[in-house]
């Protein structure tokens, strides 16, 4: 099964491509669509759309999994990146491709075990469970793929219910 995992932005959306097969992972691409601050906020909209539309044509995804948003602050940031966050989801929709969506402690329990696991915690687990040599970078990226495992896992479980 190959998963595009999304943290989504409008900055940076943070991606990670992964193929899980036999409770092994391989991990295929990973990377980050970012715009720039001086970009009109629909054309960023756009960007992002068509950068990620690129992604998906080149290595066709089975599901999407896209983290849900969680914000305690600043509500300007929280509606910006909804906007962002729809895009990608209308983006999946027009591919075909399934969608899944994890909060952010769901993603911490899946890769850590842990529901108070910290940022660092879930990247260094997500490197070891992926085999990769260091913490992708921006966060962003190591978070997609982090989010990308939480739904082999999840996925996992819930063919053993059957």
């Amino acid at each position: 099964m190959r998963i595009l995992g999304i943290d989504p932005g409008y900055a940076i959306v943070g991606y990670g491509i992964v193929d899980f097969c036999r409770h092994k992972f391989s991990v295929v691409d990973y990377g980050s669509i970012t715009t720039s601050s001086k970009t009109n906020f629909s054309k960023r909209l756009k960007e992002i759309y068509d950068d990620l539309s690129f992604v998906i044509e080149k290595y066709k995804p089975e599901y999407m999994a896209v983290e849900k948003l969680f914000f305690q602050n600043n509500q300007k940031t929280a509606i910006d990146v909804s906007q962002a966050r729809g895009i990608i989801l209308l983006c999946a929709e027009n591919f075909g491709v399934n969608i899944a969506e994890y909060t952010p402690l769901q993603v911490k329990l899946s890769t850590v075990g842990y529901g108070n696991a910290e940022k660092f915690q879930v990247q260094e687990m997500t490197k070891n469970i992926l085999k990769l040599n260091e913490i992708p970078k921006p966060d962003d990226t190591a978070d997609a793929l982090a989010i990308a495992v939480t739904h082999a896992h999840s996925y996992n479980s819930q063919l053993s219910n059957y």
